[in-house]
């Protein structure tokens, strides 16, 4: 027996548990892998919910998950003990065990810790899509929304090495790792159109949206072109004036994204903020700082 995530009924967290599961047993083309660290993404509590059960329908009783990093084995291509990065298609990463198809997997570069490779996947493959997806050139500016979160602290490096100057929006206790970074740091809230034009009076080529909640409205009314501007959060505002929604459910970036990541990481080219580490049976309140929205970087769990 193994220990997993688990929940009956779409519902907050107060359906989550841990259980007592069968040892999982791999079929062709699987590895049978054993999780050190797990990401907790807003994705997940979406899917839990049922909000996006048209997308995602769900059979319960429902594992929850997808960022995993694990020690590995059962394919030619890894042996016993081989220390990977991956993702789970099957919502089942935040677990003691998991299956995984083996082209989800890439090997752990060393010096990347397990909570870092654990909580790359998801943010990491969105912030690739979103920068990539607007075409930034050198010299561009871009405004990215909730600029120190899970996404957002990803997106923000990847667009600067792309050459664009970057205005972060993020909560002033955030500014200084922005600064850091190269990002010009912006407060959210009353009066921020006024602070983007300020920072930037040549104006706004493209927008990047990781948190929702009218940043895509901001973006037309700042100029952007709707072709340059890209929401991870905002679903109904994407449908509603045409921005774009990359990297999208059905084509997300696969392990040789994952791969460029975490290269990226290992030659310190890139930082993976970690807000917090949960052992797996703290499932319930890793997900409950996650719903506040204010995590500088990723929450992770430790089995």
């Amino acid at each position: 027996m193994t220990k997993a995530v688990r929940y009956d009924e779409f519902g907050g967290i107060e359906v989550l548990r841990v259980d007592e599961v069968d040892r999982p047993v791999p079929e062709s083309g699987q590895v049978l892998v054993r999780v050190k660290a797990a990401g907790v993404n807003p994705g997940e509590a979406a899917i839990r919910t049922g909000a996006m059960a048209e997308i995602f329908p769900s059979i319960f009783p429902s594992g929850q998950g997808s960022d995993l990093a694990e020690v590995g084995a059962g394919v030619d291509r890894f042996v016993v003990g081989d220390e990977v990065i991956g993702f789970s298609e099957r919502r089942a990463a935040q677990a003691e065990l998991v299956l995984v198809d083996v082209d989800n997997l890439t090997p752990k570069p060393d010096g990347i810790s397990w909570e870092v490779a654990g909580g790359l996947y998801v943010a990491g493959v969105t912030a690739w899509g979103a920068v990539h997806s607007i075409q930034l050139d050198i010299g561009e500016t871009v405004v990215i929304s909730a600029a120190a979160g899970g996404v957002g602290s990803l997106a923000v490096q990847l667009a600067r090495r792309a050459g664009a100057t970057v205005i972060g929006l993020a909560s002033e206790h955030n500014h200084e790792w922005l600064q850091t970074h190269g990002v010009i740091p912006v407060a959210y809230g009353d009066g921020v159109t006024d602070r983007i034009k300020a920072a930037a009076p040549s104006g706004i080529d493209a927008f990047i949206d990781t948190y929702g909640g009218g940043y895509v409205e901001m973006a037309l009314a700042l100029g952007v072109a709707v072709e340059r501007i890209d929401t991870i959060a905002d679903f109904a505002a994407a449908a509603r004036y045409g921005v774009k929604t990359e990297p999208g459910t059905n084509a997300r970036p696969g392990a040789e994204v994952l791969a460029e990541l975490a290269a990226l990481i290992a030659d310190g080219h890139l930082e993976v903020p970690i807000a917090n580490v949960y052992p797996l049976t703290q499932v319930r309140q890793a997900y409950t700082e996650l719903a506040r929205r204010h995590t500088h970087g990723k929450i992770v769990l430790r089995p």
